[in-house]
């Protein structure tokens, strides 16, 4: 620790674990995609978020061995090194994992601004500016600190899909049957098939929580229950929307709408869509938050390992955190936001987040056809579940450049 004593403390149990896992995940993404996936899935919207949860419970399992088999932050980087014994490209991978998290956290930053506007008249890229600075403080305050916050946003944000849930079965909204069928007709199955595409950013989010591992009581049982549980609420959260959404407006109108979510909320429940909006800001903020938080463990553990500066592995004595490798993240996610356009942002966030399913996936192949380590107990998949895993990470990354 090159004289350091100071370390990270094992403070999250499952509970929190499981919120931070489910704000990441649902964060934004239900907020602003099921207008897209409608508009290409049509009624069968739901079918396109199961047949995402479907392809991304095989990268789950595969992090979920990996997290347990190495219990450290800036995972993905430990994963390959381990796996191919490769400092090049254990690096080339950890540093994926920071620009995820950076730029991400810059595309939300913006939305989360667009939001705010609608409450406060005052620049976009000055209101994100301050949304990063505030999150940056409130992340190199302390771990348990920053996921007690993001598991109130969690309440919060899931709170708001309840309440549209509750609102549709309170007024008894009548359920489109095609929500709940598989079509014959088999010109639909393209569109569905992008649909998925869509729905399964949606998803991403859970990996994160490999990245705070060396924090988490017990790893070796509560990662893989949290990574299993955060996918469980999302996928059931994401279905029982999309069945509302497209049994209570038109898919024209969904797909046009630039909120569709609030649309939904209005014809569901009467209730002015500022409420939602409100709602959708603190989803946003969850995901700045929690994005930052990760891309700060990676670097750190990146500097542990000696990939990066020493300076950026020290973790501060009194709040427990790596305060300078946070700082530096806020300065770079800044730098995104200010400079780079959102569509271009999320496009990069995507491709990105695949390729490190793709690599992780393959690490988990060859340590299972290389020697095995000799460790006490993990979590163990079978061998086609990352062979699956990566072949659909492929895919879809064929998927999203074609």
């Amino acid at each position: 620790m090159n004289g350091q004593t100071a370390t990270l403390r094992r403070r999250l149990n499952l509970p929190l674990l499981v919120l931070y896992g489910t704000g990441i995940t649902v964060g934004a993404g239900i907020y602003v995609l099921i207008g897209a996936v409608a508009g290409h899935a049509g009624k069968q919207a739901p079918l396109a978020f199961v047949l995402a949860a479907v392809v991304m419970a095989f990268t789950v399992a595969s992090y979920a061995e990996l997290c347990t088999r190495y219990p450290v932050s800036a995972g993905e980087a430990a994963y390959i090194r381990n796996a191919f014994r490769s400092r090049l490209l254990s690096t080339i991978t950890g540093s994926l994992t920071i620009v995820i998290g950076v730029i991400s956290s810059a595309a939300v930053a913006l939305g989360s601004a667009g939001y705010i506007q609608q409450f406060l008249d005052a620049p976009q890229a000055l209101i994100a500016a301050a949304v990063v600075i505030v999150l940056t403080a409130i992340a190199c305050w302390g771990i348990l600190e920053s996921v007690l916050l993001a598991s109130l946003f969690t309440l919060i944000e899931v709170g708001g899909l309840v309440l549209i849930i509750s609102g549709a079965a309170y007024t008894g909204l009548p359920l489109d049957p095609a929500a709940f069928t598989l079509p014959l007709d088999f010109a639909l199955w393209p569109g569905i098939a992008f649909a998925s595409l869509l729905a399964f950013f949606a998803f991403i989010g859970f990996e994160d929580l490999a990245n705070v591992v060396e924090e988490a009581k017990a790893p070796e049982r509560t990662m893989p229950a949290a990574m299993a549980l955060t996918l469980l609420i999302s996928t059931v959260l994401y279905v029982a929307i999309a069945v509302i959404a497209v049994s209570a407006a038109p898919v024209e109108r969904l797909a046009a709408s630039h909120a569709p979510l609030s649309l939904v909320f209005r014809e569901v429940t009467g209730i002015s869509s500022a409420a939602i909006s409100a709602i959708a800001i603190v989803a946003t903020l969850n995901t700045v938050l929690a994005q930052m938080t990760m891309a700060a463990r990676v670097v750190y553990g990146m500097a542990r390992q000696g990939d990066l500066p020493a300076a950026l592995g020290h973790v501060n004595r009194v709040t427990a955190t790596p305060v300078v490798a946070t700082l530096c993240v806020m300065a770079a996610v800044l730098v995104f936001a200010v400079a780079v356009p959102l569509v271009r942002l999320a496009e990069w966030t995507s491709l990105a987040t695949l390729l490190v399913f793709a690599l992780v996936n393959c690490a988990l192949i060859k340590l299972r056809w290389g020697k095995p380590r000799p460790l006490g107990a993990h979590f163990t998949v079978p061998l086609w579940v990352p062979v699956l895993g990566l072949l659909t990470s492929l895919a879809m990354m064929a998927g999203a450049i074609l």
